[in-house]
């Protein structure tokens, strides 16, 4: 089900009684940009530890912003075993445009031509697209709207309040008391918008919106001071319902805050990077801040990235490079609990991806997450429990074999990731060799990250063990390019200088000693 800016306020209620009742969430995101261009050193590195990562791809987040949201709801059926209903729904947002908001924000050419590539609808994305903010966005035009100090500022806006303010002034000079005219094609919280400027702009006329756009009609002053005064349509009413509208789809992610449902994704960090940027506040500067503000508002967060890297080892499925590889080996006859593990079926208004896949599209990947997650727990169960005796399969024995991945990397320390090791490049007759020269030499073979260690020396570092073998093999015997293991105690500069001082100052204590002894 696709949401945009037309029908969102009408989902509200619905979505919520889904959220409550729901086991689990599946979230995807599709964004304008991943990766901002930073200079050299700021660039992301294999080399960097998490929170150096955290602060280079802060920058990134907040200068793309989220085009899609993909949620797929998750809840048991009742009185049928082991069977879930899924409702996904994709939501096309677009910041707030509104008084002082008017946010910018760039796209990648990289990022637009792989969801082009994929089928995005960039024209419900621009067009119709969710209006959403944080938090400290929310008390600045909540701030401006009840004090009255609310402007508008797009210049985009003025031009259109401009002609409709001189269109319906035209109407009013020929009108009489009680007719009345239709402004189509406005909607959305922009119809709150020109309704308050048109009453405050013309004391003898009244708005009222329509789906079909707003309807003006010319009224008597006394008249205007009893619809102003009704209990519906007061002035501190039409602030509240304009900015309920401008928040969008903040609403329902204070909604989904709320539920306290656990919230499950693939590889998901960049998800909840963005999640706390636009929907609650400015990222901070600190990594471990960042953790603890993500698990308030998510206690149960679930990577299906870090729960399927384990259960692949042991069991030895094939390699795999993203979530729907996963989800397809899962639902082979590979997987030993196939025909034993959870059912999920389609809600009734989800069905577009009962029988076709649409990779990439948010929902559809969130639904992948929620499914990927069932699956995996089901084996992770069977192992722990053997295939005669497991316990009934509910989401609650699922969520205790899961409890080692919960929030795993999102509170606390990180764990220890595992990773191929460093390998060492000694150059030989290379007079100034540079990094981005090493990384061009490797590249045909491999993907290298690459850092300088001293003049001569080189550290390269791959995700691929796979790679760092084949590169020690390639260059075995290489007559200026030798690669070796690194090893901190034996290579490191700084090791190395604390062991030449330490070996001085032994020199030194020794001669001393020796200098120092009376003679015989």
């Amino acid at each position: 089900m696709d949401v945009g800016a037309d029908e969102f306020e009408q989902s509200l209620p619905l979505l919520q009684e889904l959220v409550l009742g729901a086991d689990f969430v599946g979230l995807d995101i599709e964004f304008t940009g991943l990766r901002s261009n930073l200079s050299r050193p700021q660039q992301i590195s294999l080399f960097d530890l998490p929170s150096e990562w955290y602060l280079k791809t802060r920058h990134s987040v907040q200068q793309f912003t989220i085009c899609q949201i993909g949620l797929s709801v998750f809840s048991s059926i009742e009185g049928e075993s082991n069977k879930y209903v899924a409702h996904s729904c994709n939501f096309f947002l677009f910041p707030t445009t509104f008084g002082i908001l008017d946010s910018e924000f760039s796209f990648q050419a990289s990022s637009v031509q792989f969801l082009n590539q994929y089928g995005f609808d960039y024209n419900k994305f621009l067009k119709n697209g969710i209006p959403y903010m944080n938090e400290e966005q929310e008390k600045k035009i909540k701030h401006n709207i009840l004090t009255g100090n609310w402007r508008v500022r797009s210049s985009l806006d003025k031009d259109q309040i401009k002609v409709v303010i001189d269109e319906v002034t035209r109407w009013l000079d020929l009108a009489e008391e009680g007719d009345w005219m239709t402004l189509p094609g406005i909607t959305g919280f922009q119809a709150f918008e020109v309704q308050l400027v048109l009453r405050q702009a013309l004391p003898d006329i009244w708005t009222v919106p329509r789906d079909q756009g707003i309807i003006v009609k010319k009224v008597s002053k006394q008249h205007r001071w009893y619809l102003e005064n009704t209990s519906g349509d007061r002035a501190s009413c039409w602030k509240e319902k304009i900015l309920l509208s401008a928040r969008g789809f903040s609403v329902f992610f204070q909604m989904l805050v709320k539920a306290q449902k656990p919230l499950v994704g693939h590889n998901m960090m960049m998800d909840l990077l963005h999640l706390h940027e636009k929907f609650f506040r400015p990222l901070p500067e600190s990594y471990d801040q960042f953790k603890l503000n993500i698990h308030s508002l998510f206690p149960v967060l679930i990577d299906t990235k870090n729960v399927t890297k384990d259960i692949w080892k042991e069991l030895n499925f094939p390699r795999v490079s993203n979530l729907s590889e996963v989800y397809e080996v899962l639902n082979s006859d590979l997987n030993p609990t196939r025909n034993s593990g959870p059912v999920v079926i389609h809600a009734s208004k989800c069905e577009k991806y009962v029988e076709t896949k649409y990779p990439h599209e948010a929902a559809y990947d969130a639904f992948l997450c929620g499914s990927v997650l069932l699956k995996v727990a089901h084996l992770l169960a069977w192992r722990v429990h053997g295939a005669g005796s497991m316990p009934e399969p509910s989401f609650p024995l699922y969520l205790d074999v899961l409890a080692p991945y919960v929030n795993q990397n999102f509170s606390g320390p990180d764990c220890p990731s595992i990773r191929p090791p460093i390998l060492l490049l000694h150059v030989r007759k290379w007079p100034g060799v540079s990094e981005q020269q090493v990384y061009r030499e490797f590249q045909n073979l491999c993907k290298f990250d690459v850092r300088r260690l001293s003049r001569s020396q080189f550290l390269l570092l791959t995700n691929k063990f796979k790679d760092a073998r084949s590169i020690l093999k390639e260059y075995r015997g290489h007559p200026t390019l030798q690669v070796s293991l690194y090893r901190y105690w034996r290579h490191s500069p700084n090791v190395s200088c604390l062991l030449q001082v330490c070996g001085v100052v032994t020199t030194w204590a020794l001669l001393a000693l020796l200098l120092g002894r009376p003679g015989h």
